[in-house]
Order: structure tokens, then C-alpha cells, then sequence
């Protein structure tokens, strides 16, 4: 009961932060939140330290609880990615997303050609024939598992550690894409082969191929998702 209060109490405070609820400056009190949530005060002070390691909150004494911007915030960290792809402002952070993604996957997809060993390679084309079926059955679910398992994959199989830690903050973009019904309801056959081409050309180490593949599979998710970050202005980062 002590841990779902507690899950409770970072999910309240950090959607409200990040989806601009509460804003920048804001300053909060903990007997507030208290009341708010109806929990103890350790529970909130345990939420307002998780909230403070994400960046989102900091304690001035004598002050209360401080919100801060968007600039402080660990924006790379998936729980800051799933409360803003919750909330009215997912276009934006799908923008972001999007954009990393197609900077750094097709990258990796090339160095997991170039380094990867064999097995890592027949790894992705297991993963590549699942997803395939699964998209053909109808089971979203298991599509779904299947998709983030083989980017996750790719990303290690560059061979660069910091790629691999991109694996959560991919996962959690492809399953908000999905919950936000910005998926396709049937999987196209086009797109599911691209990601067999990928694997492929890992396997056989064929890097340009790799990478071509990838950044085909990139184009079609920016294809399926744009529309809900084409009128959003983008963000100027703090200096």
C-alpha cells in the first residue's frame, strides 16, 4: 500500500509539472500536497525527492517546493517522456523524439553492421519474423513488444553504450505512439519488411544498407505521427 501511495503521489506531482499544470516558479507546500493527495507527509516527501532527481522540483527554504523549467528537467529520463507524451503538449515532445531517433537509430543500425557478431544479428531477424507475424495475426500487443524489443536491440548492437541507454526513452515513445492511437491499426507490409531489411543487412554486414533500411522506417513513423506537431512552435533551449 506504502509503495502504490507513493507511485501515486510521483505520478500526480510530475504530470502536473510537466504537462504545465503547474508552471514554472510555482512554488508548492507540503501540507498542501498533503491534502491533496490525502497521504502522509513522508509519502510526499519521498515524491518531491524523486521529483527533485528529475529535475523538475528544488527546496528553497523558507519557501516551500519550487517548480522549474523545462531546461532543468531530465527530459532523457522515460518517465518526464511518458508525462509529456500524456499530455496536451505530446506533439511536441513526439517532434523531439522523432527527431533524435532518426539522428541516432540509423547510425547505430550501420555500426551494428559493421561490429556487431553474428548472433546478435540472427537475434534482430528473430525479433524482425516475430513482429512480422504478429502484425499479420492482429495482435497489437504482441507487435507492440516486438517493435520496441528490436529497436532496444539495434541500439546495443551498435557496439556504443550511450545509444543502448537511448533503449528505455525509444520504448516509451513507440508505446505512447500507440496508446495516443497513432498507430496504424494493421501494421503496413512495407514498413514490417523494413525492419527484416535491417536485420538482414546486420547479419550480413552490410552498414549503408543498414542504415538506409532504418532511416526508411524513421521516415514512414514521421509520415504517421507529424500531423500532431505541425502547427506547434518549437522550442528555444535556455542558454
Amino acid at each position: 500500500m506504502a509503495s502504490r501511495l507513493h507511485d501515486l503521489a510521483v505520478e500526480h506531482l510530475g504530470s502536473r509539472i510537466v504537462s504545465g499544470e503547474l508552471e514554472p516558479g510555482a512554488v508548492l507546500r507540503t501540507e498542501v500536497l498533503e491534502a491533496d493527495l490525502q497521504v502522509s507527509r513522508s509519502v510526499v516527501r519521498e515524491a518531491v525527492r524523486v521529483a527533485q532527481s528529475l529535475g523538475l522540483v528544488e527546496s528553497v527554504r523558507r519557501v516551500g517546493i519550487r517548480v522549474l523549467p523545462m531546461a532543468s528537467w531530465n527530459l532523457f529520463d522515460p518517465s518526464v517522456i511518458r508525462w509529456r507524451l500524456e499530455s496536451e503538449r505530446k506533439g511536441a515532445q513526439l517532434r523531439s523524439l522523432t527527431e533524435l531517433r532518426t539522428a541516432v537509430e540509423p547510425v547505430a543500425a550501420e555500426l551494428a553492421a559493421r561490429f556487431a557478431p553474428p548472433e546478435q544479428g540472427a537475434e534482430l531477424m528473430g525479433i524482425a519474423a516475430a513482429m512480422r507475424a504478429a502484425g499479420r495475426d492482429g495482435d497489437a500487443d504482441a507487435f507492440l513488444a516486438h517493435d520496441v524489443e528490436f529497436h532496444r536491440a539495434v541500439l546495443r548492437a551498435s557496439g556504443n553504450e550511450m545509444f543502448a541507454a537511448l533503449g528505455d526513452a525509444v520504448g516509451e515513445v513507440l508505446r505512447g505512439r500507440t496508446s495516443s492511437g497513432l498507430m496504424p491499426a494493421h501494421p503496413s507490409e512495407e514498413a514490417m519488411q523494413w525492419h527484416v531489411d535491417v536485420a538482414d543487412a546486420v547479419l550480413a554486414g552490410r552498414a549503408d544498407a543498414a542504415r538506409e533500411a532504418m532511416l526508411r522506417v524513421l521516415g514512414r513513423t514521421a509520415d504517421d505521427v507529424e500531423r500532431t506537431w505541425r502547427d506547434i512552435p518549437r522550442a528555444q533551449p535556455a542558454t
